[in-house]
């Protein structure tokens, strides 16, 4: 479990809101690392791990020509991802992860590429046009790292979108946990 993970955690149980992951490159270590938090079912409504292309289209509601064209890494496939399962266990909150970990490229992208998304409730000048946010990764490293470095990344991307829909009395509770930083 990571402090991250555990910080997303309390920031859905304190608001009342639930979360679900999609997960291709990462098969199943975001929801590992969020569900070896304590406490955890407060906040948790489950993962699909899409690992095959056809899944992602099956499970996820990933438009199956937007596959056919660009394949499963794409910034698009992200996002769809997201709503995808957001929408599949009714969760307030979905993030995604697709990329290649390696050791051989995929889809015409080489190891390293990644996109993470996150699909929420997300409130005026969010600056998110279809309701979700992509970020896109380059990273390096071995497989593991690559893998490591992804969900650490998809957290911490919910995580900026959580902390970014705080209300005042949250915020202020956060901010005494955090040492007023």
């Amino acid at each position: 479990m990571s402090s991250q993970a555990a910080d997303v955690v309390r920031l859905l149980t304190v608001r009342g809101e639930t979360l679900a992951v999609a997960e291709s490159l990462t098969g199943g270590l975001v929801a590992a690392d969020v569900t070896g938090v304590p406490g955890a079912s407060k906040a948790f409504r489950g993962s699909v791990t899409a690992y095959a292309t056809e899944l992602k289209h099956e499970l996820l509601g990933v438009d199956a020509d937007l596959l056919a064209a660009r394949g499963a890494v794409d910034p698009q496939v992200a996002a769809q991802m997201a709503a995808g399962v957001r929408k599949a266990l009714g969760a307030d909150w979905g993030i995604a992860t697709t990329g290649v970990a390696g050791p051989e490229p995929q889809d015409g992208r080489p190891v390293g590429t990644v996109f993470v998304a996150v699909d929420g409730r997300f409130g005026p000048g969010s600056g998110s046009a279809s309701g979700g946010k992509v970020e896109a990764l380059r990273l390096n490293g071995d497989r593991a790292e690559i893998r490591r470095e992804s969900v650490r990344s998809v957290l911490a991307l919910l995580l900026t979108e959580l902390a970014g829909e705080h209300s005042g009395n949250e915020r202020a509770q956060d901010t005494e946990q955090n040492g007023g930083f």
